[in-house]
């Protein structure tokens, strides 16, 4: 019984410290519900949306009492007071006053306006963005934001937003803002007036909802920001498009912004510029560090190889048990033995389009690198492209080979350069398809993303993603190949890269005069995807100098 009564009154004690907090939001001016506010604590990732009736209610319990609580929605002054405030105001009716709209005559002195497209255009279905009511509440209720930048005066006509899949048992709806930008990062919502909208699935057409904001007056110069929330929970899913290597924006509720530095979502926007203004590129189409120019929409190839039976073909697979890994590698053709590794965090079926031709000649070894693809590594050790080379070395003897092509993309590249430093006696031929010797040979942008990648990374501390850290940390890192060690490596090497590739040309040009017998061809309107985007010319190349 002396149990019970403990039980009862920790039970009391926790009800009268739980903090749930109702109200309503309403108009000063009007005296009406507001709709759809966000209430929330400030600096923090927890908060709710009023509903249509402007009604909200939020468990306050977690919270320290000085911290703030902030009120916001378009068209009204924010409105904040202390947690300790809201504690003792519950079933309360609060009053947002409306913003004065400072009405400005539009002065464009050129007459003729161009139109432009800015952002992310991509429509694949293979890198999404995942909006899910199922998961954590404080994620659905995030924002995701994509940065754009106008040198000129511009006027936003439509926002894009590619849909690759919707499902919902009723319209979702959405709110759409406008930012400001500071210090690099989404700042204050520049819009007089909420947009929101109910969006089903008869309004996605091919693919994208376009909403046309023509009327509500926006101009824009400078950077700013375009945010998306979902404000309503639903039964279902809904999947935006995404490209890699471009940078997001996101933040859970009133949390601080963070980057994505993998992918952001796919929104663009139609703008009336006035005719003096720079080109496209010059306006940095989507904002800050484009990438697009160097790393091309790989969607479609992504997709292509997921649906090919390499990578996963149990009939030509083994695996090699190895220190801390078990390496996975199918075998095809017969012939003179060509090894074809991958890019980093890559797999075998990145060369659907190379094995089918290249084992009509020679016996192909494809491998899933150590950590990657289907070979598990189980170490603690960060990676080395040494490393990934002794691994090359152990299947090689495995399989009894004496002397070994390799035919290395990126990574892969990096790796069979290595093996030819390592391992003369073994290699035969090298073809280094988007390699780099040290990490100075890499873009700057493309370095400025990984470093932003592992910064974010590293504060998650995930230990689920430990192994993604390595494969960033690897690219920054390594490999650290000298020019004096490129002069030492004895067997031919066919050094291939794009002309928009993410390897700097100079770099490229500079391997190939270094290694002894090297043969340089630079690939026109091509980036770092050759294998994907130029596979009959590789195919081809590697055919022809293996056969010299």
């Amino acid at each position: 019984m002396k149990k019970l009564n403990i039980l009862l009154f920790l039970l009391g004690v926790y009800s009268f410290n739980a903090q749930v907090i109702s109200g309503t939001i309403i108009s000063k001016n009007e005296n009406k519900p507001v709709p759809y506010v966000k209430i929330g604590v400030e600096k923090e990732n927890a908060g709710t949306v009023s509903d249509e009736k402007g009604n909200y209610s939020i468990d306050l319990t977690r919270f320290d009492a000085s911290g703030k609580i902030k009120i916001e929605v378009p068209g009204y002054e924010p409105y904040i007071q202390t947690v300790e405030f809201f504690r003792k105001q519950d079933k309360q009716q609060i009053f947002l006053k409306e913003k004065t709209k400072n009405i400005k005559e539009v002065s464009i002195k050129v007459k003729k306006l161009v139109d432009k497209n800015w952002g992310v255009n991509t429509k694949t279905k293979h890198v999404l963005y995942s909006v899910n009511p199922q998961f954590r509440r404080e994620d659905f209720l995030g924002e995701t934001a994509l940065e754009f930048n106008a040198s000129k005066r511009s006027k936003i006509k439509n926002i894009n937003l590619n849909i690759a899949s919707y499902i919902s048992d009723r319209p979702v709806l959405m709110r759409y803002s406008i930012y400001s930008e500071k210090d690099g990062f989404p700042d204050k919502n520049i819009l007089d007036e909420e947009i929101t909208v109910e969006l089903t699935q008869e309004m996605i057409k091919d693919g994208t909802y376009t909403l046309d904001v023509n009327d509500h007056n926006i101009w824009v110069q400078g950077k700013f920001f375009i945010g998306i929330q979902f404000l309503k929970e639903f039964e279902g899913k809904i999947n935006i498009s995404a490209a890699l290597f471009r940078t997001g924006f996101m933040r859970k509720f009133y949390g601080d912004w963070h980057k994505m530095t993998l992918a952001a979502p796919a929104i663009n926007i139609d703008v009336k510029v006035d005719k003096s203004a720079k080109n496209i590129k010059d306006e940095t189409a989507a904002g800050g560090d484009d990438l697009e120019g160097l790393i091309s929409d790989v969607s479609q190839y992504q997709t292509e190889s997921g649906n090919s039976i390499y990578g996963k073909n149990t009939a030509a697979g083994a695996y090699l048990p190895l220190k801390d890994t078990r390496l996975y590698y199918e075998v095809y053709g017969e012939g003179e033995p060509l090894f074809l590794l991958h890019g980093n965090s890559g797999s075998i079926k990145d060369f659907y389009q190379q094995i089918p031709v290249l084992a009509k000649q020679f016996k192909v070894i494809a491998v899933d690198t150590r950590g990657q693809g289907k070979s598990i590594d189980t170490s603690k050790k960060d990676f080395t492209y040494t490393r990934f080379a002794e691994d090359v070395k152990a299947l090689a003897d495995q399989l009894g080979f004496k002397k070994v092509n390799i035919a290395g993309w990126s990574d892969g590249g990096i790796t069979g350069l290595e093996f030819a430093l390592k391992y003369p006696e073994t290699c035969h031929k090298v073809i280094a398809i988007g390699a780099n010797a040290f990490p100075e040979g890499v873009d700057e942008r493309l370095v400025s993303h990984m470093k932003n990648q592992l910064l974010v990374l590293q504060a998650e501390n995930d230990p689920q993603k430990f192994n993604e850290k390595r494969l960033v940390k690897i690219m920054l890192n390594e490999p650290h190949i000298s020019e004096k060690d490129l002069t030492k490596i004895k067997s031919p090497v066919l050094v291939i890269a794009g002309d928009k590739d993410v390897i700097k040309q100079e770099h490229t040009k500079m391997m190939a005069k270094q290694i002894p017998n090297a043969e340089l061809k630079i690939y026109k309107d091509a980036t770092h995807m050759i294998p994907f985007e130029k596979a009959d010319e590789l195919n081809a190349d590697i055919v022809r100098f293996l056969g010299k």
